[in-house]
This record gives structure tokens, sequence and C-alpha cells, in this order.
């Protein structure tokens, strides 16, 4: 039998919020794998959402503001070229036009001014992954304040920041393990206090494209939070994970077949990662909540080797 007290860290099926009216080209409302009915205790809101088209109307079409901080999150679902996005989107920070088309990370800093948000193209789906930092709930309670009118409306940049700054447009290959078959190594380093400084969380992202030659041991950090999504990349079916993976939680192993996330708070043991089956490529991101570097994150943590 599951233990219960386990079982509150895993999200296996994701909450359908609100999202209001309807929006053509794109999964919505998206997908909350942590939120105020999903592992509430991590304070955070995590949601994700595949893109299939150009989006319409668009998600966002008016300027806005949060009193939290935020990541927005654009990956590219092809395993053979994981940078190409797929799609051109242009984005608005602090009244500063971005526009990409790979995968990309953009750390919006509270208090800032972001949207509107519009696709330009979309040549094949790609995924959507939106953080709050500090907060459950989506848009930080009644916290979020639309300053804009509309996308029509171009925002007007009243300052002399340049928002680049807070653009990871391209990843950090980091040193990691021994090479492992059937997966990605090393990883893609898309959110650090290095690529963003001041930025205090840490994310990496990588493919598993087959059963991995090597499981990932058990590992528990003494010092920082840290959660793990495990993301089906089939854009028809976005629940099924298309693998089985048993995931050390506490002292269980947990089955986990459906795309998901387990949060591993500071001083729990999580791991080891076993892959019994690998039926199509998929991904796994991580985050150290609190660390701004992975050198940061792994000090003073144990990792079994054995």
């Amino acid at each position: 039998m599951t233990d219960p007290d386990n079982e509150r860290l895993v999200a296996r099926t994701p909450v359908r919020e609100s999202g209001g009216a309807e929006v053509k080209g794109r999964q919505w409302p998206p997908m909350t794998y942590v939120g105020k009915e999903q592992i509430p205790e991590a304070g955070l809101h995590v949601d994700l959402g595949w893109i299939y088209q150009v989006p319409q109307p668009d998600a966002q079409e008016s300027e806005q503001v949060l009193d939290y901080d935020q990541l927005l999150v654009h990956i590219g679902m092809d395993p053979d070229t994981p940078q190409n996005l797929g799609a051109t989107v242009e984005f608005y920070l602090g009244g500063q036009r971005i526009v990409f088309n790979t995968t990309t990370a953009i750390y919006i800093p509270k208090g800032i001014p972001y949207g509107p948000l519009t696709w330009k193209e979309v040549v094949r789906p790609h995924l959507q992954m939106s953080i709050v930092f500090g907060s459950s709930d989506p848009y930080g309670g009644s916290a979020l304040k639309v300053i804009g009118a509309s996308k029509d409306a171009v925002p007007a940049k009243t300052d002399k920041t340049d928002y680049e700054q807070y653009v990871v447009r391209s990843p950090m290959r980091e040193a990691g393990p021994d090479h492992v078959e059937g997966r990605q190594n090393p990883t893609m380093t898309y959110l650090s206090g290095t690529q963003v400084p001041g930025v205090r969380n840490y994310m990496e992202i990588g493919w598993i494209w087959d059963v991995p030659d090597r499981s990932i041991p058990k590992m528990r950090h003494d010092n920082y939070d840290e959660i793990v999504l495990h993301v089906g990349s089939d854009p028809d079916d976005p629940e099924d994970l298309n693998g089985i993976l048993l995931f050390g939680v506490g002292e269980e192993l947990v089955e986990l077949t459906t795309t998901h996330c387990v949060y591993a708070p500071k001083g729990v043991d999580h791991g080891p990662l076993f892959w019994k089956e690998v039926r199509r490529p998929l991904l796994e991101i991580a985050m150290m909540l609190g660390a701004g570097t992975w050198a940061e994150g792994w000090e003073g943590s144990f990792f079994d080797e054995e």
C-alpha cells in the first residue's frame, strides 16, 4: 500500500484550472502539477500546456504585472534538435520586445510588467511551462494587475534596463556524470544565477529516449527543496508518460506511468530512479529551489553511489 505521507509529494494527475474563454490551437486550460490542490506545501504554481498551432485568441493579450517572481519556458519537443522550438514567439518584458525561436526560458522579476505574448508561427507542437515562485495560485491571488488595454496597444519601455538579461535562449551544458546510454548527458541548464544574475533557482532539462543503462541512485539535499517532472512527449495524449518509472520517495518506490511531478523537501531522501520501460522520448525537468548554481545545490548533499 502506498504511504499517504509520501503520496502527498507526488502529483500523478493534473488539475485543469479555469482558464477563462477557450483558446484554439493550444491545450486550454493547461495542466497544473503544483498548486493549491497539488503539493501546496511547495509554495509554487507549476503548469504545462501544449501549443499545437498559432493560438486564437492569444492566451495573454495585454500587459500585466505580478507581485511574485515567475519563469516562463517554451520547450522544443524534438529530442534530436532540442534547442529548436519549432515556433516563433513575440513577448514583451518591461516594455521591451523579445522575439525567440529556440527553446527559451524567460525570468520575470516581481513587479516588472510583462506581455502581451503572441505566436507568429508554429511549425510543430511544443510545450509551454509556467512557474510562479512563492505562491500556489497561478496569478498570486489578487496580486495580478492588468495594466495594458490589449495586444494592439504596444507596451511602452520607460527605463533603460536591458531586459534581455532575463532571457536564456541557449542552455549551458554543464559537467555531468559519466556518459549514460539512453539519456541526454550533460543536461541543458536553462536557469541559474550564472545565466541570470541574482536568480536563486536552478533548473535543468534533459531528454530520455530509451531505458538508461544506469539508474539514478538515492540522494538527499539538506539545504534546498527540489521538484522533478517527467513529461510525456505525445501532444495528442499529454498525460501519458509513455514509459514506466520506479521513483524512490522516502523509503518507498512509487510506480509512475503518467506525466508527473515529485516534490522532494530538503532532508527527504528521493531516488533511486529505475526506468522499466521507455516507449517514446520524454522530458526530465529538475529544479533546485533556492540554489543559484548546481554546485551550491549539491553542497552538503548525499548521493548514494553504491
